[in-house]
């Protein structure tokens, strides 16, 4: 994953149009987006921020195709997520999007570089050449000595660190993150930001990340906030 290498391919622009979602809690519509417009430019790092229940989750999940809008249309690059089948949107993930929670996720069984290698097992790759991009993605993260570690053998900032080494590994052209210093201290936090950062300025990743922390968004190029469904 060299800096040149991912900057030819890793900036995606977004663009979210016109977009409306609703839930519905038995048969009580609840509209969380209202005719939301959000344009994100290619190696742009957004914050969203809101009060909780405001739909940051909700327009992330629509921008990572893991939601389809109720109306309107959500591009990523060149493709139009909110129109793919199921299968299309699948295969677009795999190799677009990274993601990145709260909860690290990481298998409890598997070692740092087997929990980085894990999207790899979707590819064609021969297990040397996953192994390698697995190492690669492990020392961008600054975790290359931690590749044999188990995850329970690990801080909670190392923890999210090889989650974001996992969500790297297919290169991906955006990087969505959902309150990813929620559960860290203040120093492990800092250290995770001063990373996406990173990500951002040398591999120009395109980033959107929700957050209630006013010190993530400070990391930001660009905060956006939601209220009642609303950007402003």
């Amino acid at each position: 994953m060299s800096t040149a290498a991912s900057s030819a391919h890793a900036s995606a622009g977004i663009t979210v149009r016109d977009v409306t979602k609703v839930f519905y809690r038995g048969k009580e519509p609840l509209t969380v987006l209202d005719k939301l417009n959000l344009e994100v430019t290619p190696g742009q790092f957004v914050a969203l921020m809101g009060p909780s229940g405001s739909g940051k989750s909700t327009l992330l999940n629509l921008i990572a195709g893991l939601d389809r809008p109720s109306q309107g249309s959500v591009q990523v690059g060149q493709s139009s997520v909110s129109n793919m089948a199921d299968s299309e949107l699948a295969k677009w993930r795999s190799q677009n999007v990274g993601f990145i929670f709260q909860t690290y996720n990481l298998m409890p069984v598997l070692t740092a570089l087997e929990n980085v290698e894990l999207p790899l097992l979707l590819t064609k790759l021969s297990g040397a050449e996953r192994k390698k991009r697995a190492q690669t993605a492990l020392r961008v993260v600054g975790l290359e000595d931690r590749s044999t570690h188990y995850p329970r053998q690990l801080s909670g900032g190392q923890e999210q660190r090889v989650a974001i080494a996992r969500a790297i590994v297919n290169d991906p052209s955006l990087i969505v993150a959902d309150e990813p210093t929620g559960d860290l201290d203040r120093q492990s936090a800092d250290d995770i930001l001063t990373l996406l950062t990173k990500l951002n300025t040398d591999f120009g990743k395109t980033i959107v990340m929700v957050t209630h922390d006013p010190a993530a968004a400070e990391r930001a190029n660009v905060t956006r906030r939601l209220n009642k469904g609303q950007l402003s």
